[in-house]
């Protein structure tokens, strides 16, 4: 491999962990779509409806945002966690509106340090994030303190096979067995109540539905 396709395949890469810059807000767009429907089953897979408080937790390019806002209304409220500046920026501008409503709060904040209060949020996804944490169980301990009692976390993952073909997955990605995931989010106290497999996308993506179940 040339010296030039490692540098593109890296840049590539460090994009879909943190997009920034000019090429970043291409990246967004191109999240947007090509994790819509993965995202789409994981808002879904919350159950969250009226009223209700939910957190996007790496957000990316935002779509999440939007179909979380639409699943709480105007009653409810919605977190967005994101790493990139320059995401956090993009949504700041595109839900302007929904912020100034107070229905939408974003924050800069990673898995590892969720920048949320404990037990405040009934539901919570995060799609495409866990590649870039190499603390899983520091990741899953966060996730698991930020849900109340009895509230559903949603993680998408693309299928690690899949995954492992791409050749940009070499550059920063940590890829896993569906089953270190499963095992992790037990460790945290959560309970996996639902695996589900996503075939109709670009790439098989997994959904795992896991519940807080400390009373």
């Amino acid at each position: 491999m040339t010296g030039a396709r490692q540098r593109l395949l890296s840049t590539v890469a460090g994009q879909l962990g943190r997009p920034h810059g000019l090429l970043g807000r291409g990246v967004a767009i191109m999240l947007n779509r090509g994790n819509r429907r993965s995202i789409a089953a994981a808002v879904l897979a919350t159950e969250i409806g009226p009223g209700g408080v939910a957190a996007d937790i790496g957000f990316g390019g935002g779509v999440g945002l939007g179909l979380l806002l639409d699943r709480v209304g105007d009653d409810g409220l919605i977190y967005g966690v994101e790493v990139s500046e320059d995401m956090l920026r993009r949504a700041r501008s595109r839900f302007a509106a929904q912020i100034a409503a107070g229905r939408l709060r974003v924050t800069d904040g990673s898995l590892t340090s969720v920048s949320l209060d404990d037990d405040s949020v009934d539901a919570a996804i995060t799609v495409n994030t866990i590649y870039f944490v190499p603390e899983l169980d520091a990741a899953c301990a966060e996730l698991a303190r930020v849900l109340r009692p009895g509230g559903r976390l949603i993680v998408g993952m693309g299928d690690p096979e899949a995954m492992a073909r791409l050749p940009f997955t070499s550059y920063g990605f940590t890829l896993r067995p569906v089953a270190d995931v499963i095992a992790a989010l037990q460790k945290a106290g959560l309970d996996v109540v639902e695996q589900r497999r996503l075939d109709d996308v670009a790439i098989p993506h997994h959904l795992l539905v896991a519940r807080h179940t400390a009373i």
